[in-house]
């Protein structure tokens, strides 16, 4: 075995809410191997974790690497997060409350454990390898089922003392009367998420308005997924892609007021959603911020689509947990 093949490797580790991925990396953050599996969130939080280690393990036997070779983990989960305790506060679509996840990482494999919010792993990676290199402020606003954010403000995560933020979705946009299992009214995520595509795309298809939609997918939520929906637009399906430009509109002026805010010079627009439309949303959503942004800030910033995909989340948790680890070795007093 070379010396670089026996040095430190480094765990990314990606949670959805259908999916999880983890990827083994070198020092230079390139990948010696990976395992993806299903979530299966409902089995329980406890049965969850173990599922997390057991895939790392797997990611680990992938790259034919021994658990002691890991010198740091960074996780992405959905929710808010408490990165001081490495707990996940909760995680609506897992239905998990409180779960120690840093902790068990930490335990389990005796490394360094780090937990970011998901979006925010997703952003920060795009920061330091994709869209958003050599930005001084990020901003990342990822619509699907709802619509996550995340903001990376000279190579630092954006969060409070105790938890993550940057819960955009949940930011009231407009006085409509629409919700998202969320008391409050009239959010990013009421308005403009692919649930409500989705389900504005089902009634059009219900209507008559949207001929292709009804035959080939029907008006089944479930079924009206981001693909059936850039197809039903490409297709002619003229109504849906009202829907889709309307809830653009939305967006562009949640990254106006953004804009507004934090003055970042790269807002990131991703996720399946975007991928499966990335020309139709990605200008649409640029051309409503630029318009509605007061003169001076309009040349400021730009609205690019994430390059990453899948991998972004991994590379984001990975390089934040080694990021992290190095400052605190540096910290820590040394005897000559």
């Amino acid at each position: 075995m070379s010396e670089t093949n026996a040095g430190p490797v480094w765990i990314g580790f990606d949670l959805g809410g259908t999916k999880m991925l983890a990827v083994v990396f070198d020092e230079d953050f390139k990948p010696l191997g990976r395992r993806r599996r299903k979530t299966k969130g409902s089995e329980g939080a406890k049965a969850g974790v173990e599922r997390i280690l057991e895939t790392i393990e797997q990611a680990l036997d992938d790259a034919g690497v021994e658990a002691g070779r890991v010198a740091g983990i960074g996780i992405g989960c959905p929710g808010p997060i408490d990165p001081s305790k490495g707990m996940i506060r909760i995680a609506v679509n897992l239905g998990w409350d409180e779960v120690p996840i840093g902790d068990a990482l930490k335990k389990h494999f005796a490394c360094p454990a780090f937990v970011l919010n998901d979006v925010d792993a997703g952003v920060y990676g795009e920061y330091r390898f994709g869209v958003a290199k050599s930005s001084r402020c990020a901003l990342g606003i990822f619509p699907g089922t709802g619509i996550g954010g995340g903001c990376v403000y000279e190579d630092n995560i954006l969060h409070g003392r105790n938890i993550s933020c940057m819960e955009i979705g949940h930011t009231r946009i407009s006085s409509s009367s629409r919700s998202s299992g969320f008391a409050l009214t009239g959010t990013l995520e009421a308005e403009a998420s692919r649930m409500t595509i989705a389900a504005e795309a089902a009634k059009a298809a219900f209507r008559g308005d949207a001929p292709y939609l009804l035959k080939e997918v029907g008006t089944d939520l479930a079924d009206i997924r981001s693909g059936a929906i850039a197809a039903s637009i490409k297709a002619g399906d003229t109504a849906v892609k009202e829907i889709v430009l309307e809830a653009c509109e939305t967006i562009g002026l949640a990254v106006m007021n953004m804009v507004h805010l934090l003055a970042p010079d790269t807002i990131i627009l991703g996720g399946g959603l975007v991928e499966a439309m990335e020309d139709l949303m990605v200008t649409a959503i640029r051309k409503t911020a630029k318009a509605n942004c007061l003169p001076a800030y309009r040349d400021t910033f730009t609205v690019v689509p994430a390059k990453l995909g899948d991998d972004a989340g991994v590379l984001g948790a990975v390089a934040w947990a080694h990021k992290k680890t190095k400052e605190v070795s540096l910290e820590i007093p040394h005897k000559d």
